[in-house]
């Protein structure tokens, strides 16, 4: 006998293993092929996609960290493919945010101890580095990488294919395709290599770089600087999404390095 609960009511899909001493509550949806190990508490309100893998004491689905929390339905939403490491914890949403769920994409990698608080979205392919807390609702988009021990507070963004140095306080957006570093946190370049290990060619990889001077380093503000990216580049996906980024920050972005220069290589 292996002492797992599994509620009877609990939709489990086909070839899912669930180790010893691990808990699935009554309104829970887990995929086929998803591998969930011993000591994982899977709590109400939770679905898990296909092919997850869920390692010893993580809980899913815990109700949220927050004092407007009001004991409502609210949600934990998991994509396919993700994998959640040892004791990370994934609390469901509040109803008092307008959104009631927390949602973590596909293929991304949750590491050991991380905490995704309440209406919290995080992407596909994110990797959360263990020791990582995201407090509530704040948004952590595709290809994003937070180094270990990082904080983020409440309501910023990290935006796509950024990468944030491990034991960052993140108290600004960090806009997309980016290095950010030191305390306080700050812009630091292009990620270089994680953009052309994504396949990025050379030519976007310097169209990014030309946008980027012109957002930190021509002297003009934000509002500023997005007239005349908007002005001066030709309209693609990756100006779009930087001018969107900016102009829907709600925290302000973060600020460039002190010695003004692109820290890339």
């Amino acid at each position: 006998m292996d002492n797992k609960v599994i509620h009877p009511n609990a939709k489990i899909g086909k070839n899912v293993e669930i180790g010893p001493f691990s808990y699935i509550a009554e309104n829970v949806e887990i995929g086929d092929g998803t591998w969930i190990g011993p000591n994982v508490t899977i709590m109400d309100y939770v679905k898990i996609g296909k092919n997850c893998r869920i390692f010893p004491g993580a809980v899913v689905g815990a109700i949220p960290q927050d004092l407007k929390f009001a004991g409502e339905v609210s949600y934990v939403e998991i994509g396919d493919n993700t994998i959640i490491r040892e004791c990370a914890t994934i609390n469901r949403g509040t109803a008092a945010s307008g959104k009631g769920i927390t949602k973590v994409g596909s293929n991304s990698m949750i590491m050991s101890y991380v905490h995704v608080a309440h209406d919290c979205v995080v992407g596909d392919h994110v990797i959360l580095v263990s020791y990582v807390g995201i407090a509530g609702e704040t948004v952590v988009d595709d290809y994003a990488i937070i180094g270990g021990n990082s904080s983020a507070h409440q309501f910023t963004r990290i935006g796509a294919h950024a990468m944030v140095a491990g034991g960052s306080l993140i108290g600004k957006d960090v806009p997309p395709f980016i290095l950010a570093g030191h305390r306080p946190l700050v812009f630091g370049g292009l990620n270089i290599v994680g953009l052309r290990r994504r396949g990025f060619s050379n030519e976007r990889i310097d169209n990014l770089r030309d946008i980027y001077r012109v957002l930190y380093q021509s002297g003009l503000n934000f509002s500023d600087a997005c007239r005349k990216i908007e002005a001066d580049f030709e309209p693609s996906d990756d100006r779009n999404l930087i001018l969107d980024f900016v102009r829907t920050s709600k925290r302000g972005l973060i600020k460039v390095n002190l010695s003004g220069t692109l820290e890339e290589e």
